[in-house]
């Protein structure tokens, strides 16, 4: 009987709950990352490296290791590409400007091979308020699928947006945006995707106004919220995904300040740095002698200058902006988490309401009916009985269907979740090693070149010095 289903576990969702005191107990020893039991095989950590601190002497072995590395992640991309039937570039940003505004459009370009798409290539222009419309749609249009997220609209650091950094960087945002979106199995066939990429400027806009208000967003928001506090028995799975997208958003957040710091505190080295190339000139100026070792050292804190500013663009390129969006992302999840927390509840309150009508059903059948208000309006009483029991009977109908549908949603729901969780899982993996192995290559080559350019200089001093006919020697 569909009306005794009490939880809407599949088979594999109860052979989960049978051995939950089992996971439990193995969770408390080591961690792992849920839904990845499918893809563990000798080691926990997929193959990751471990760091050594103490590898000073293994330094040219770790970067070839890096390397090969990150040639891996290539060629798996290029292995990728070769099943994939839909491109899209992000490029050219252009200002427009208007009687009440200024704005910048992206140009979005599209090639595939898919039929519903008149041509293999397409050209269209889109503002950064067409790429929120378009998540947003996503969102209501699939609530328990996980939506890449967006970068924000303003930035705190730069204020004017724009500025070509502040451009490059919003342009990348995007361009990450739309390719995971074209890699999703289910959201790159959406008719809003569709539309996005292929309507003219007039056409887009009017289907823009066709979407939902801003109200009604609210409501489910608020709902969605109250659910996840008001959720009393979530499945165990559950339980590990909200415990564990908690931490990994926190460890985030303390990544994403000590990167904030480092920053920082490089830039304000930088400028003190960039302070000494003058000093060393004018001093060159006022010492004849030493001329030509001040005017190698100018020189050289020129070149670690530069040196340092392309670190630090890299830095807040290729691993602080990347930290903010995984930031970003893991609100992504906790918001898809919410919505099917709200489902569940909705399914449990159908469920103790069905309970509570069965329970009256059989109250009816050993009342007595005669102190009834039917039987003081004149009815008899077991005319009165049996009009409830009808009652009750068409209410326990509907109920029972609507609990089946919930069911069925729920169970979708579940589906949903759980493979988008499991695609994101590998994708995030495959991000994070990416970004600390490319950081680590790039301070590793930042001081490679720093110290020799510094060698250089050293002999660049030491054998003028020691020749020249006062007898100063500047020791190397």
């Amino acid at each position: 009987m569909a009306e005794e289903n009490a939880t809407p576990h599949s088979v594999k969702d109860d052979a989960d709950l049978d051995s939950s005191p089992t996971k439990a107990a193995d969770e408390n020893v080591k961690f792992r990352d849920p839904l990845l039991s499918g893809f563990d095989h000798e080691s926990d950590d997929d193959g990751m490296e471990s760091l050594d601190l103490n590898a000073s002497i293994k330094s040219d072995q770790t970067v070839s290791r890096s390397s090969s590395l990150i040639a891996n992640f290539k060629l798996d991309e290029d292995a990728d590409a070769e099943t994939k039937d839909l491109f899209i570039v992000v490029d050219d940003p252009e200002k427009h400007t208007s009687t009440l505004e200024s704005y910048i459009t992206f140009r979005v370009q599209t090639k595939t091979n898919r039929s519903e798409f008149e041509g293999a290539e397409l050209s269209v222009r889109r503002r950064y308020n067409d790429f929120l419309w378009l998540r947003q749609r996503l969102e209501e249009t699939y609530c328990t699928h996980l939506v890449p997220p967006l970068p924000a609209k303003h930035s705190l650091k730069r204020l004017d947006r724009f500025s070509p950094e502040f451009l490059r960087v919003r342009e990348g945002a995007l361009q990450k945006f739309l390719t995971r979106l074209a890699d999703h199995p289910v959201l790159s066939f959406d008719k809003n995707l569709f539309v996005f990429l292929t309507a003219k400027a007039w056409e887009f806009q009017a289907h823009k106004k066709q979407g939902s208000g801003i109200f009604s967003r609210v409501t489910d928001s608020l709902h969605n919220m109250g659910a996840s506090y008001m959720m009393k028995n979530r499945p165990p799975e559950f339980v590990v995904m909200h415990e564990y997208i908690q931490t990994f958003g926190e460890k985030l957040g303390v990544m994403d300040r000590i990167s904030q710091r480092i920053l920082k505190e490089s830039t304000e080295y930088l400028t003190e740095l960039t302070e000494w190339a003058p000093c060393f000139m004018l001093w060159a100026n006022s010492e004849d002698k030493l001329k030509s070792g001040l005017l190698a050292m100018s020189k050289n804190i020129e070149e670690c200058c530069k040196e340092l500013k392309d670190m630090i663009d890299s830095t807040e390129d290729d691993f602080a902006q990347p930290l903010k969006e995984y930031i970003l992302y893991t609100e992504s999840v906790k918001g898809v988490l919410r919505r099917r927390d709200a489902m569940q509840m909705e399914y449990d309150m159908i469920v103790e309401e069905l309970a509570k009508k069965k329970e009256e059903r059989e109250q009816i059948k050993t009342s007595d009916q005669t102190y009834s208000i039917g039987a003081f309006l004149g009815k008899d009483p077991e005319d009165v009985k049996e009009s409830k029991r009808e009652k009750l009977e068409q209410q326990l109908v509907d109920l029972t269907q609507q609990m089946d549908m919930l069911n069925d949603r729920l169970v979708v729901a579940n589906a949903d979740l759980k493979a988008d969780m499991e695609r994101w899982h590998i994708n995030k993996q495959r991000d994070m090693k990416e970004i600390f192995l490319n950081m680590a290559e790039r301070n590793i080559q930042y001081y490679e070149r720093c110290l020799e350019k510094w060698e250089n200089t050293v002999r660049d001093i030491h054998p003028r010095n020691e020749n020249a006919e006062d007898g100063i020697i500047v020791s190397s």
